[in-house]
């Protein structure tokens, strides 16, 4: 099924989802990286250019993910789950969408302080819209790898949480999102809409 039911994520929403998993651990791990690299060091260059074509792609996907959730609302929480936790869960969902919004601005506004374009694995630029900015690499660096970890934590918080559902609770949380994973055998079938 492509679109989401009210009991599970369709093949659309979980392509999005690890899809974005994937592209933002990959960038997170990089991003690290890349800040211990030297002058000299033959990644100093090309890791940087990686790590900013990534993150554009990451934000492209990012934007059609917002369009597709609102147009193919999730499904409904699990049944008996109390209120404090789904509301915990909707504004962690808030948050990270939040951060993944503006971390990549943060990204352009670091290689564009120097007035230079972002160059997407040598298949298209995306201009400097603004003027060259003295100082504002620095603290748009500060501010993106400020957010970048605030992202990082917050998606171990959410991947805690979506086992301690599965193997504590016992609830298809999980089951919703990982496609070869059947939910616990006792859990009852949703059958309203969140």
């Amino acid at each position: 099924m492509w679109k989401n039911s009210s009991t599970r994520y369709g093949f659309v929403a979980r392509l999005l989802h690890w899809s974005m998993f994937g592209l933002l651990s990959t960038l997170i791990v990089l991003g690290l990286w890349m800040t211990g690299l030297t002058y000299y060091d033959p990644w100093y260059q090309r890791a940087p250019a990686i790590h900013e074509g990534l993150g554009l792609l990451a934000f492209l996907l990012f934007v059609f993910r917002v369009g597709w959730r609102r147009w193919d609302p999730p499904p409904a929480c699990s049944p008996g789950m109390p209120a404090w936790e789904i509301n915990i869960a909707h504004w962690t969902h808030r948050v990270l969408y939040v951060l993944m919004g503006i971390i990549p601005v943060t990204g352009y506004l670091i290689t564009t302080a120097k007035g230079l374009p972002v160059v997407v694995f040598g298949w298209f630029s995306v201009p400097a819209l603004l003027p060259r900015q003295p100082g504002m690499e620095d603290l748009a660096g500060s501010v993106h790898l400020a957010l970048g970890l605030t992202l990082a934590g917050l998606a171990c918080l959410h991947m805690m949480a979506a086992l301690k559902h599965h193997f504590i609770d016992k609830d298809d949380t999980l089951a919703k999102m990982v496609p070869f994973l059947s939910p616990p055998a006792h859990t009852c079938s949703l059958t309203k809409e969140e």
